[in-house]
């Protein structure tokens, strides 16, 4: 049986049940803009940036929660599209104050990349000068600054489809709708685990990672794919390099985790530069330690089990494993401790 098919800009296109407009067009290579799609969570139309001309249709509709339909004739780029878009992207950047001169998503903030895009004039809605917002400093991990929110809600999305934290929602009604933790209450006094996955979907510079403030901009970062070390899970990172030394590390979208992380893997990272920690192997020889090179301690090692085990029995030789190495690590510890050494005394901590 052959997929239904719909058409878009004049060309025909095969989706499957159950995808929006959003979602086919995408799957056809045909760019919609967007902002408050967010991957693996539920659409909820907030941004209104992706609206396209659905023939038969009243109004313009959102392509992100839009259902596909067999016949459906739909048209991205219209002239009524283009200044819906415009005016939308308008009022966006006139409910806040967006300085992209020194914000710190400057050049990976999407709203700053769409009002290029669609080359947006200063705003003429301004909100009065003087006009405070929420600014929340109050914790070591995230900072909240609601003067660049643009209640696109993919930070809840993120928070309660991917994470499942349920800590944070769209609160108020009408001009007053925030996004509020707890009852409307700071971070720290919220349910929140601090995984920082709102973070990671903000598309623009409402919530920042504060390990990663001026520390570089995003045109000077390096992007290194490593795996995160905490446990055993596997989950791939992406390290944000600059100058030789980490400033942040975000979920890379690649399997198991797809883009998620823990509060350990996303802000646990310090270790690495840390001015104490051991970077060469050390010997205790007469009651002090010195440096040694690693063929020298592993030799080392390598001739005191294997006296232990003439001297006293493979038995008496135990291994204790680490849950902040990979499952393959693991694996290879019980088996030198098994295969090499003849011992099943293995064990295995199953907290970090």
């Amino acid at each position: 049986m052959s997929a239904p098919r719909m058409t878009i800009n004049g060309v025909p296109v095969e989706f499957s049940p159950g995808q929006t407009i959003l979602e086919a067009a995408q799957s056809a290579g045909v760019s919609i803009p967007t902002l408050c799609h967010y991957p693996d969570t539920r659409p909820t139309g907030a941004c209104r940036v992706c609206v396209v001309e659905l023939e038969g249709a009243r109004s313009l509709v959102p392509a992100c929660a839009t259902y596909s339909a067999p016949g459906q004739v739909v048209h991205t780029d219209t002239e009524r599209v283009d200044a819906a878009r415009r005016m939308v992207l308008e009022l966006m950047l006139a409910s806040g104050n967006h300085n992209c001169l020194i914000c710190e998503a400057g050049g990976d903030c999407e709203l700053q990349a769409l009002a290029y895009r669609y080359q947006i004039d200063p705003p003429a809605f301004g909100k009065p000068p003087g006009t405070t917002y929420y600014y929340e400093d109050n914790n070591s991990m995230i900072i909240r600054d609601f003067s660049r929110c643009i209640q696109c809600a993919r930070c809840v999305k993120a928070c309660t489809d991917r994470q499942v934290n349920l800590a944070i929602a769209v609160g108020y009604r009408g001009a007053e709708t925030t996004i509020v933790a707890a009852g409307d209450q700071p971070y720290i006094d919220s349910e929140c685990v601090f995984c920082g996955e709102c973070v990671q979907a903000c598309p623009t510079g409402a919530l920042l990672d504060k390990h990663a403030r001026f520390l570089g901009r995003v045109w000077e970062r390096q992007k290194v794919r490593s795996t995160c070390p905490y446990c055993g899970v596997g989950c791939q990172i992406d390290l944000q390099v600059k100058e030789g030394r980490i400033i942040q590390v975000t979920g890379a979208d690649a399997v198991p985790n797809r883009g998620r992380l823990c509060v350990k893997g996303r802000f646990g990272w310090h270790f690495v530069h840390h001015p104490e920690r051991l970077k060469t192997p050390l010997i205790k020889e007469n009651g002090s330690l010195r440096k040694a090179d690693w063929e020298e301690a592993l030799n080392l090692v390598a001739t005191r089990f294997a006296e232990l085990k003439d001297r006293e029995g493979p038995d008496k030789i135990g291994g204790w494993c680490s849950a902040r190495i990979t499952n393959e690590e693991n694996y290879l510890m019980q088996k030198f401790m098994r295969a090499v050494l003849g011992t099943n005394h293995v064990d295995h901590c199953a907290r970090l």
